[in-house]
């Protein structure tokens, strides 16, 4: 089953949230997410179908093993492509905002072609900053 963007942005919003809190219900991703509760549950059953969560009797989000490699794809992009663009000079809401955007289409080249430049740049302590 191919992922769409919206079952990475749940998968992605419930590894977040179980990091913070440990326990993960459905009306925390609603929260999180700012989705309505029928749509959460949707989006929950078919990540559930598609083998990449479980639900447990007491209402909990689990990720399987292929939900967390989802999860921690999508996250790791998010957060490297923030960064990024913060340090060419990008505000941070601009930043989060945009890569939350890119992180679903962006390609594995040229995402890797990202984090080594990205890698680079802290290396030498490189920032490009617009004038």
């Amino acid at each position: 089953m191919q992922l769409k963007e919206s079952g990475e942005m749940y998968l992605e919003t419930i590894y977040v949230l179980s990091k913070k809190r440990g326990f993960v219900r459905s009306i925390d991703v609603c929260e999180a997410l700012g989705y309505s509760k029928p749509s959460v549950s949707r989006g929950v059953g078919i990540l559930r179908d598609g083998g990449y969560l479980t639900v447990g009797h007491d209402g909990g989000l689990h990720l399987t093993e292929a939900g967390l490699e989802v999860a921690q794809r999508t996250y790791e992009r998010h957060t490297v492509l923030s960064e990024f663009f913060m340090k060419i000079g990008v505000d941070e809401e601009h930043a989060v905002n945009d890569a939350c955007k890119i992180e679903h289409v962006i390609s594995s080249e040229t995402f890797s072609a990202v984090k080594k430049l990205l890698s680079e740049m802290d290396r030498t302590g490189l920032e490009i900053k617009p004038e």
